[in-house]
């Protein structure tokens, strides 16, 4: 794969702080924002990096390309875990709609800042010891076994929540978009968002320990694997309005979540012997989550057909 040349970083940075500067200011002072706000600027976002795919073959060759596009992919698809943990604790402790993008923003910014670290200390790790690549296969396949067995859907709280509620000094109620409150007494407290804000960026640290070594059983370079990992991660906050109401009544999308995380692991631990090419991977990765939905929503119809027939039988009871 040939060098990437600086002002490729560049652009990629301005492309990244420019629709970042673009989205915080269309939100500033708003109380919410309507479900096809949300469509629009989560298509505004997957266009955004779909197109810097394009910028990456012209520069890069069709094989770069292909890699981005594969990690682009495994990370939009684990990146619906996170959907499922912004519904878990904005819920817990009662975050408004209106608030919820402050939050949102300053979270996925600080994921583009550990993102950053867990990539490049991985490049690095791999580049020095080639076994580091079976640790990370051996994480990815604990992490799909766990993830089979759990599903996120039904969790009621947050764990790294209620660890900091523990140890912090806390206020249950909002103070407006602030972040640290002054009780009557003089104590400067945490608010909700505060936490929720904590909570979102100790979460995504434990998610970055699967995503990261799930991109880089696609590719090693370090180029490809950040600008496709950011670019997934900066359209989450749209992601979430989207599904906020839908994902979850996806109760079969875990599965779908363990089998890219299998997937990927696979991948890792039987490179030398098994060379999976990108663009198969895309189609698995789609697959996989294609799949996952589609029984879901099959066995949604399936219960409100159910519902809808039962539902004569017991009128016809009640006039008897």
């Amino acid at each position: 794969m040939p060098n990437v040349p600086p002002w490729m970083w560049m652009a990629f940075w301005a492309t990244v702080l420019v629709l970042l500067a673009v989205d915080l200011l269309a939100h500033r002072g708003r109380h919410g924002e309507s479900h096809r706000a949300a469509i629009v600027w989560s298509g505004v976002w997957i266009a955004a990096g779909l197109l810097f795919d394009v910028l990456i073959w012209r520069v890069l060759g069709a094989r770069a390309a292909q890699e981005y596009l594969a990690a682009y992919f495994i990370e939009k698809s684990l990146s619906l875990d996170n959907v499922f943990v912004f519904l878990v604790i904005f819920r817990s402790l009662a975050i408004p709609t209106r608030v919820q993008h402050q939050v949102l923003f300053l979270g996925i910014f600080g994921a583009l800042v550990f993102r950053a670290l867990f990539i490049f200390l991985g490049a690095a790790a791999m580049e020095r010891w080639g076994w580091v690549s079976y640790v990370f296969g051996g994480i990815l396949l604990f992490t799909a076994w766990r993830v089979l067995r759990e599903n996120p859907a039904e969790q009621s709280d947050n764990k790294a929540v209620r660890w900091l509620a523990k140890r912090l000094p806390v206020t249950h109620q909002l103070h407006g978009k602030s972040f640290i409150a002054r009780l009557a007494d003089g104590r400067r407290v945490a608010t909700p968002l505060l936490l929720a804000l904590l909570g979102l960026e100790l979460t995504d640290i434990v998610f970055a320990v699967d995503s990261v070594p799930a991109a880089f059983a696609i590719t090693d370079q370090t180029f490809v694997l950040y600008s496709s990992n950011a670019f997934a991660i900066l359209g989450l906050r749209a992601l979430y309005l989207v599904l906020a109401g839908t994902v979850g009544k996806l109760r079969y999308l875990h599965y779908g979540l363990a089998g890219v995380l299998a997937f990927a692991g696979l991948k890792m631990v039987l490179e030398p012997w098994l060379h999976v090419p990108p663009m198969t991977s895309v189609v698995i990765i789609v697959a996989l989550i294609t799949a996952a939905v589609w029984a879901s929503q099959r066995a949604r119809r399936r219960e409100a057909r159910a519902q809808g027939t039962s539902r004569p039988d017991t009128t016809r009871k009640r006039e008897a």
